[in-house]
């Protein structure tokens, strides 16, 4: 059994939202997000369905080409293969993500595109 709780794990990154992995399988990822206000995890599309739950503070969550506010007990479900991304507000958020299968390493580029950019929505490749 794995446990933990949001303040064992609370770190936060000035530069970019902080992910602590706590469990990870063949078949499951689950982390703890920690953002900064105006932090985010970009806009990216992987094979896998995603669970979102707000435990703290307040972003977006995109899903498609919808985005919805979240608070405190929100939890949003995206499916595989839809565009996704996190977005913190004008105060701290915290989060448990829950992917299914883990995301593979190239799907996660246009994630490390994005931050790189410092874009939620990252552009194509000119």
């Amino acid at each position: 059994m794995v446990a933990t709780d949001f303040d064992a794990e609370r770190e936060y990154d000035d530069e970019r939202f902080s992910a602590q992995s706590t469990f990870r399988s063949d078949r499951m990822k689950v982390v703890l997000g920690y953002f900064e206000p105006g932090q985010f995890i970009p806009v990216h599309a992987p094979d896998s369905d995603v669970a979102i739950t707000v435990r703290e503070g307040s972003g977006v969550v995109r899903d498609g080409d919808d985005e919805h506010a979240v608070g405190p007990g929100d939890v949003v479900v995206v499916p595989a293969g839809e565009d996704r991304g996190v977005k913190a507000g004008e105060e701290r958020l915290e989060a448990t993500l829950v992917t299914a299968p883990p995301p593979t390493d190239a799907e996660h580029d246009p994630v490390r595109e994005g931050l790189k950019r410092g874009e939620f929505v990252p552009r194509a490749d000119d």
